[in-house]
């Protein structure tokens, strides 16, 4: 099994953890986090460095996953995404079993596709995106880098979602719209 280096330890790590343990192709090593947090443990396993160890550890390890949550911005995710591609790691994207991806999708680096989500044919993922448990990314939609799709969202046919975006908890998008980079979308709203 390929071991896997986790950067960040807060509660959507623990999200995280539980998709890459259910879906068996990882183990995780540790985790990466802040210098007061060293030692202490995320779910069962250990914080075992910081930011300034990544070159160290690539020495070591060759796959990495940003595991910090988006909320509010999506820039400390974009820096670590860009932090662990220049030490060197591999960055790969991760599946629940209890997923639903179409043969026909794409879904790059970095991005997790979490418990029950539904990727339809000819969508596409960018990179470092979380699709949170529940939400549905239907037909030739295109999400681009380094955006969250929160939990129960819908995201209707060819809709392009600009990067950095953020669309809340069961928020629903028209179909065939284009969302702007970097906007939020508040939870339970309808994006028109």
């Amino acid at each position: 099994m390929k071991e896997i280096l986790l950067i960040g330890g807060g509660g959507h790590c623990k999200s995280v953890i539980d998709v890459i343990e259910q879906e068996g192709k990882f183990h995780i090593v540790g985790i990466i986090d802040r210098p007061e947090l060293l030692g202490q443990k995320t779910l069962q396993y250990k914080i075992i460095g910081t930011d300034n160890d990544l070159l160290k550890l690539r020495d070591k390890f060759t796959y990495a996953l940003i595991t910090v949550g988006q909320i509010s911005s999506p820039d400390l995710r974009k820096k670590l995404y860009e932090q662990v591609l220049k030490a060197g790691f591999e960055i790969p994207h991760i599946v629940s079993p209890r997923a639903y991806v179409s043969a026909y999708a794409t879904v790059a680096s970095g991005t997790v596709i979490m418990h029950d989500a539904v990727i339809n044919a000819s969508a596409t993922v960018g990179k470092n995106c979380i699709i949170n448990t529940k939400a549905i990314i239907e037909h030739d939609v295109s999400i681009k880098d380094h955006c969250h799709i929160s939990t129960g969202a819908i995201v209707n046919g060819e809709v392009t979602i600009g990067e950095g975006s953020f669309v809340g908890s069961s928020a629903t998008t028209k179909q065939s719209i284009s969302i702007e980079a970097n906007s939020f979308i508040k939870a339970g709203s309808v994006a028109k």
